[in-house]
């Protein structure tokens, strides 16, 4: 079991603006305004535009008040069941992501980043840092999402070539897609006996329930859907357990892949 106790939760730099936008203050928008009028110090230094801080260790202020997080910034990988849904509250009472942590955990107002429909399994972030939540989901920033997927028969060249160069859905045509037969020996630990019928696909967009739809629109029933990565986020490093908690040199590398 992972060690969860608030006080092992990395302490990592973020962004003033989105600091003292999460304790309250404004806008990220109106806290870089803020920051540019020398409303804020930090240590007792007048901020700047781009500038970091650790929360729990530098001191903030506003005006001379100090500016304080409810909450340390978080970062959990989720291997979601199925028959769970990805949201953090469900007005159907079914069970959610939270379910899958511990109390301690379930206390941090999260909100899931790469959203699985109930039938499917597989890769969920969650955190409470809107800015790299907002780098990993917005279609601008072309974010690679590879899915393995078992089929209910062998697909066709041509049905590959279709989803390859893009589908029409009914909001419009997808993005092109890298399909190939998937590598039993990558992922062996998530194949059954059936290899011919695994593929991996990968999408930068997320379009509701995108990648089954775009199956069905070339003829064939995804039966099983495993999110597998993330951009540079993996399945893998979650090592067979439920859920992990980032630590600090994981969530610097993974910032530092989005420059943030």
């Amino acid at each position: 079991m992972p060690d969860t106790h608030p006080s092992t939760i990395a302490a990592v730099s973020i962004k003033l603006q989105t600091y003292l936008a999460h304790a309250g203050i404004a806008s990220r928008r109106q806290c870089e305004e803020l920051i540019g009028r020398d409303e804020i110090t930090v240590n007792g230094e007048p901020a700047y535009i781009g500038q970091r801080v650790i929360p729990g260790k530098d001191l903030v202020r506003y005006r001379h008040q100090v500016v304080t997080l409810s909450e340390p910034p978080i970062y959990i990988l989720i291997d979601k069941p199925v028959g769970i849904v990805s949201t953090t509250s469900d007005e159907l009472q079914r069970p959610t992501i939270l379910s899958v942590l511990p109390p301690e955990l379930r206390r941090y107002r999260l909100y899931p980043v790469g959203r699985l429909d109930q039938d499917s399994t597989g890769l969920v972030l969650l955190t409470n840092d809107g800015d790299l939540a907002y780098r990993l989901t917005h279609p601008k920033f072309k974010v690679n999402k590879t899915y393995l997927v078992k089929l209910d028969r062998i697909p066709t060249e041509p049905a590959l070539d279709n989803l390859k160069r893009g589908v029409k859905l009914k909001e419009g045509k997808t993005a092109r897609a890298k399909v190939a037969l998937a590598d039993d020996t990558l992922y062996q630990e998530l194949i059954d006996a059936d290899l011919d019928l695994w593929y991996t696909i990968t999408i930068h967009e997320g379009r509701n329930r995108q990648v089954r739809r775009m199956w069905e629109r070339v003829g064939y029933e995804v039966q099983k859907l495993i999110r597998v990565s993330m951009g540079p986020l993996t399945l893998e490093q979650l090592a067979g357990a439920e859920y992990l908690v980032l630590s600090e040199l994981q969530i610097k590398n993974l910032k530092q892949s989005f420059s943030l």
